[in-house]
């Protein structure tokens, strides 16, 4: 077993003890005095300015009054870019509207991170995403063409395309983008996404085949990094591709079984990882804690497992040594619907579908239950 492998295993045994002493014993009456988790966030889609009112009032009225201090918002290509406009979707939003939601965030006392996924996630059942419609060359793997009707599994393996780490243009136009957003949102931290990324060190790119894929995954997370680093602002990106699917079990979506995850000692200590679960709380942020990370856990559409997590991270904070603690952030509700719909379920009104009104459950009962751990 090699060294990497063996200390995944370690973990496991360490917080599984953790967890078994603590299971018995009321949680919130351990919590301990002082600040709440640093982290009681919400990660969800940029309203369309049709729905812009409607999310501001979200943002000042239902988030404030939950206690949610941070909003990673996932703008993409909804944004009207000026150093690239051919790249935003036809219902982006302005300048000045994203201004409004800033400034809703700061009266209502919530960090506002914006987001665009960098690297995977360049494309979406039958069609690819407009990086890759306007600049082709970017395209990791350009000898797989989208199909006309999506189903998955299929021959070719295609999830979502990636755009090439090593092409000599790619940054010169994500980090514009970037820019623009961080700008637009008066944020201080970013984040870049690169879950999920199936598409990497392709056999038929001329400039990653045979390289190793930590290395360029880690390569991409320090370029990010380090840009973003220069402006004084943080990275945030999910947790998956760091962690090993063999040696977990955890498979291929929610960890790599393409050996990116060696990635996780290659890349700066000061990356913030959104550590994602959604079937069962998976007691992996100790591990990213223990290499030093910062690590956020965050759930779905399952209340009990949303619930699981917080009381996790409780335990973590507990029962750590005093540097370790504080790698542990807090909790993250993710959103993976309209924000349009997410508010009709969250209001009632409109018709939507079961999977959102889960994911509203969900955040409800991640709230409710980290209530006592607010001041």
């Amino acid at each position: 077993m090699n060294t990497s492998r063996l200390f995944s295993v370690r973990v496991f045994v360490l917080v599984l003890f953790m967890l078994a002493f603590s299971s018995s014993r009321p949680l919130r009456a351990q919590t301990p005095a002082g600040p709440p988790f640093p982290v009681r966030g919400l990660e969800i889609a940029a309203p369309e300015p049709a729905d812009l009112d409607r999310f501001l009032q979200f943002i000042r009225k239902d988030l404030k009054a939950l206690g949610v201090n941070t909003l990673v918002l996932r703008v993409d290509y909804g944004y009207k870019y000026k150093s690239y406009p051919e790249l935003a979707d036809e219902n982006a939003l302005t300048k000045q509207e994203a201004k409004k939601i800033a400034k809703a965030c700061q009266e209502a006392g919530i960090r506002l991170i914006p987001s665009i996924n960098m690297l995977g996630h360049q494309s979406w059942h039958e069609k690819v995403n407009p990086l890759l419609e306007h600049f082709p060359q970017f395209d990791e793997t350009p000898g797989i063409q989208m199909p006309e009707k999506y189903v998955w599994p299929n021959p070719d393996r295609l999830y979502c395309k990636s755009y090439c780490p090593l092409h000599p243009d790619v940054h010169k136009v994500v980090f514009a983008l970037m820019d623009e957003l961080l700008d637009a949102f008066e944020a201080d931290a970013f984040h870049a996404g690169m879950d999920e990324v199936f598409y990497i060190a392709s056999p038929d790119c001329p400039r990653c085949a045979g390289r190793d894929p930590a290395a360029l995954f880690a390569g991409e997370v320090r370029r990010i990094h380090d840009h973003l680093a220069g402006g004084g602002k943080e990275m945030w990106i999910w947790g998956d591709r760091l962690l090993d699917g063999k040696t977990t079990g955890l498979g291929m979506w929610e960890a790599s079984m393409n050996n990116t995850y060696r990635a996780v000692d290659m890349i700066p200590k000061d990356v913030v990882i959104c550590d994602w679960h959604y079937e069962k709380p998976v007691p992996t942020p100790p591990y990213f804690a223990m290499k030093g990370f910062r690590v956020i856990s965050c759930p779905y559409r399952k209340a009990e497992v949303a619930v699981a997590q917080a009381k996790n991270m409780i335990t973590y904070r507990q029962q750590s040594p005093e540097v370790m603690q504080k790698r542990f952030l807090g909790v993250m509700q993710t959103v993976w619907t309209s924000a349009g719909d997410f508010m009709d379920a969250w209001y009632g009104t409109g018709e939507p579908g079961e999977s959102t009104k889960d994911q509203v459950a969900c955040m409800r009962a991640l709230f409710s239950e980290i209530a006592g751990d607010r001041p």
